[in-house]
């Protein structure tokens, strides 16, 4: 089913519209609907850039990761634990 709408488009959107139109031979109101499912297929995603910056931010804090045996990190663990418990580090325990 088809439903018409009324749009006011900027002359620059309306002549690429046209253009692309008359390049492929196809109507303007398929462009346009192309090019809107296009878009709403890429909405909320992230840009090859920002994806790339988020992979770097990434690799970044993985590189930063200290390479020292499971029992290590667990006794850190348990030590926070402890002085939380305990009403924070500055404070003596109770």
């Amino acid at each position: 089913m088809a439903s018409k709408r009324t749009f006011t488009l900027d002359d620059e959107t309306a002549a690429r519209i046209d253009r692309t139109a008359a390049r492929l031979g196809l109507s303007r109101s398929r462009v346009v609907r192309e090019a809107v499912r296009e878009y709403a297929t890429r909405v909320g995603q992230l840009s090859d850039d920002e994806r790339r910056r988020l992979l770097g931010v990434f690799d970044d804090l993985v590189a930063r990761i200290p390479a020292r045996p499971a029992a290590e990190t667990d006794r850190e663990i348990a030590a926070l634990r402890r002085a939380r418990r305990a009403g924070g580090r500055r404070t003596p325990p109770r």
